[in-house]
């Protein structure tokens, strides 16, 4: 079980919330693609060989490349990695750069089978809090043209604890999704992350901020609409259909192996941790030197173990000990049991068998149960 990421850093305007590394300049826009194909050639054997397959084009706003551009990029993995003949292959996109006929061309010339579109809001008082570039109707008009040209397979983002955002606007946001028939919603609680625009702004009071209690209420919303209306909540920000899971984001949760190229790109192969320059000059010095800039992190066993703990705890198929067990041994498993046992008797989690899973209750806390299981 192996993907690999693409990241396209590029952007027309930064989001307010936003922390993931992206560029606004499009100096480096016309040699960027070819310095990608060089990375993903030296880096051909990093995964060992094993079937690839997911594809995923992340960012930035991968939707600003061209049709020729994605099909060059699928091309070269396909020539280099032995890929599923039934992979997914994710495009990232956001509404304003999907017109009907980009969306109509990338269904007909691409391999791309699955949309990620960043809707956020349906509201247009909540994109210009987060300082969005497209609007509601724009985000309403992708999505029926991408249906329309028969891209079924979507998820698309929607953001709450937005302090633009009542609990009637949340309900309308979601009410909108189940409209659509989308089988797959990634739904996150809007955090302020240090040295982003949104923190500078709350801090000089130029901007509302964040509200935890109205945070949590939209939270309960969700879990309970989402259930209404049969989605299993298979990660804490993912739900889905039966069949329409994240095979690409389910790599990561299970502890799956990954390549990543691009600035600042994240790639795991089980045992270490390698990730680009977040630069994109230094990144670009590639394309004359041939050795891509990175670092890597070989993990200590607790690493693995509080990896394991962080990533399958999030999700509906737990953190199992007999899978400590085997593979950490029965330090790990006494230390877990000693520990998880709080949270159990709490009903923050719940015990079925050898498989540990979060409580709804519990879903509110994930981060903090998962620090005080770790080992160090």
């Amino acid at each position: 079980m192996a993907g690999i990421y693409i990241h396209i850093p590029f952007c027309k305007q930064k989001c307010h919330y936003c922390n993931f590394y992206t560029v606004i300049s499009q100096k480096y826009r016309h040699d960027f693609i070819h310095v990608l194909l060089k990375e993903l050639e030296q880096r051909k054997d990093y995964l060992g060989g094993q079937p690839i397959n997911t594809i995923y084009l992340g960012g930035g706003t991968p939707s600003l490349l061209s049709v020729n551009e994605i099909v060059l990029l699928v091309d070269k993995i396909k020539s280099l990695f032995p890929v599923n003949e039934k992979a997914e292959i994710t495009l990232e996109a956001n509404p304003d750069d999907l017109t009907r006929e980009k969306i109509e061309s990338v269904k007909k010339n691409t391999p791309v089978n699955r949309l990620s579109i960043g809707v956020q809001s349906f509201h247009n008082e909540d994109l210009d809090y987060l300082n969005r570039v497209h609007d509601g109707s724009q985000a309403i008009k992708v999505i029926e043209n991408s249906l329309h040209a028969g891209l079924n397979n979507i998820t698309i983002d929607l953001i709450y604890g937005i302090p633009t955002l009542t609990e009637e606007k949340w309900l309308k946001n979601l009410a909108l999704f189940f409209a659509f028939g989308i089988p797959h919603l990634s739904s996150y609680a809007l955090t302020v992350e240090k040295k982003t625009v949104l923190h500078s702004l709350i801090a000089k009071n130029r901007m509302s901020a964040v509200d935890e209690e109205q945070t949590v209420r939209h939270f309960e919303l969700l879990l309970k609409e989402t259930n209404k209306h049969g989605f299993n909540h298979y990660e804490i920000s993912n739900f889905a259909r039966e069949g329409f899971y994240s095979k690409h984001n389910s790599i990561y949760w299970l502890g799956g192996h990954y390549l990543g190229v691009g600035p600042s790109a994240h790639s795991f192969n089980g045992s270490s941790r390698q990730w680009n320059v977040a630069n994109m000059k230094q990144y670009m010095a590639f394309e004359q030197t041939g050795t891509a800039i990175l670092e890597k992190e070989v993990l200590t066993k607790d690493q693995q173990f509080n990896e394991y703990v962080m990533t399958s705890l999030r999700t509906s198929w737990g953190c199992d000990t007999e899978h400590i067990e085997n593979v950490f041994g029965s330090n790990y498993t006494r230390h877990f049991k000693e520990h998880i046992t709080t949270f159990v008797n709490e009903s923050r989690v719940l015990k079925n068998g050898s498989v540990y899973t979060l409580t709804n209750a519990g879903k509110l806390f994930a981060d903090g149960i998962a620090a005080a299981l770790f080992r160090s």
